[in-house]
Formats: C-alpha cells, sequence, structure tokens
C-alpha cells in the first residue's frame, strides 16, 4: 500500500509540475520486477525536466526497449530524439525520429524535428523536404514554419518565402526566442537592418544567454556601423 500511495502520489507531483518531489517520491518506491511499469517512463520525464539528461536517457532507454505501451513508446523515443538534439548528438537524434516514422507515427512534430537533426547535420535540402511533409500535415505549425524560414534565411534564398514562415511562427507565438531570432535574422538577410536589431533585442530579453541570438545581434550591429 505503502508503495501504491507514493506512486500515486509522484505521478500527482509530476502533473504539478514539481518535478524535484516528484522524482524524490519514485527514487523511494520499493519495487519488484515487473511492478510499475510506469516507473521508468517517469523518471525519464522528471530527469529531463530538470535537465540531467544522461539519467533521463537510462530509463526512457528502458522504456523503448520494454515496447509497452504506445503512448509511452511514442513519447519515450520522441524525447530521446529532443534530448541527442540539446545535445547535438544528431546522428543519434535522427535515427530515434526516423524509427518513429517507420512504426506509424507520422505527425508534423516528428517531422519538424527530424528537419532539424537533418539541417545541423548540414543537410539543409533533405531538412527542407521534411518540413513541407510536416505543413501538408499541420500547415500552421509553428516550429515547421519558423524552421523552414530560418533554413532559408541561412542559404539565403527565396527571401519572401523565409519572411512568410518567419512572421506566420511569430504570429503564433510573439515571445518565443528562437522565433523571434529567425525573423531578425530574415530581416538581416533583406537588408532591414532597423527592424531585424529590435526583433534580435526582444529575442535576447527572453533568452538572454543565447549565443545564436547574440552573435545575429552582433553581426546586425556591426552592418549597421558600415
Amino acid at each position: 500500500m505503502k508503495n501504491e500511495a507514493s506512486f500515486t502520489e509522484g505521478v500527482r507531483l509530476f502533473r504539478n509540475k514539481r518535478y524535484e518531489a516528484a522524482l524524490k517520491e519514485f527514487l523511494e518506491l520499493e519495487t519488484g520486477e515487473g511492478e510499475y511499469p510506469e516507473l521508468s517512463y517517469y523518471l525519464g520525464l522528471c530527469y529531463t525536466h530538470l535537465e540531467k539528461y544522461d539519467e533521463a536517457l537510462l530509463y526512457l532507454e528502458q522504456v523503448v526497449a520494454s515496447g509497452e505501451g504506445l503512448i509511452h513508446l511514442y513519447q519515450g523515443r520522441m524525447i530521446l530524439g529532443v534530448i541527442y538534439s540539446i545535445t547535438r548528438r544528431y546522428r543519434l537524434a535522427e535515427f530515434e525520429f526516423r524509427k518513429l516514422l517507420e512504426d506509424g507515427f507520422e505527425s508534423a512534430k516528428v517531422y519538424s524535428a527530424l528537419a532539424y537533426t537533418l539541417f545541423f547535420q548540414k543537410k539543409p535540402d533533405e531538412s527542407i523536404v521534411f518540413l513541407e511533409k510536416a505543413l501538408e500535415l499541420e500547415d500552421d505549425n509553428a516550429n515547421a514554419l519558423n524552421s523552414f524560414g530560418y533554413i532559408l534565411a541561412e542559404g539565403n534564398t527565396r527571401l519572401a518565402a523565409a519572411r512568410k514562415y518567419c512572421e506566420r511562427a511569430v504570429e503564433k507565438n510573439p515571445r518565443n526566442p528562437a522565433y523571434l531570432d529567425s525573423l531578425g535574422w530574415v530581416y538581416y538577410r533583406i537588408g532591414n537592418l532597423k527592424d531585424s536589431r529590435m526583433l534580435l533585442r526582444k529575442a535576447l530579453e527572453y533568452a538572454p544567454r543565447n549565443r545564436e541570438i547574440l552573435f545575429h545581434l552582433r553581426t546586425v550591429m556591426e552592418a549597421m556601423e558600415k
């Protein structure tokens, strides 16, 4: 009974975003083999939210290996891919996202995440193919719109389309620093330095330690001084 109460309390704390407290409850459980099959799933999620990625990977790999529960399998593999992307292990991230597609988990979210990993492996053309698939499924997916616009801006091509995609992403989430950064970078590419600086400064307010935003802003400021 004590174990059951602790597990239930851990889930409650997790759903209330009290991840440290939830983790403590889960780790204190005394479990036998096969008992509480969802435990690895919740431990992996807690560690992910606490940005303890090595620990998260340990438990999420167990979730994926067990193959129990389609929702947990999808979420576990999806989060594995995200963690690998965050930690710049892009080939491992690509594997997880492609496996999701092979298993029938086709969604704008998966296509967009896969496109992200391909872009950072210097495969922009392939990345665009998957972003197009994402937008076919969900034409207002903000992540896909933002990524599409940014990739075009990085390639300094189709800038009118890049601007449209990034503006739509910002409209959906005007406080997202990544979206503001992308739109600011598009404006830099088309020569609108004033609006570019304004957007990049705003992006930096929401993410003051982001190196990419700082680099973009510095680039714009140097261009304005010439």
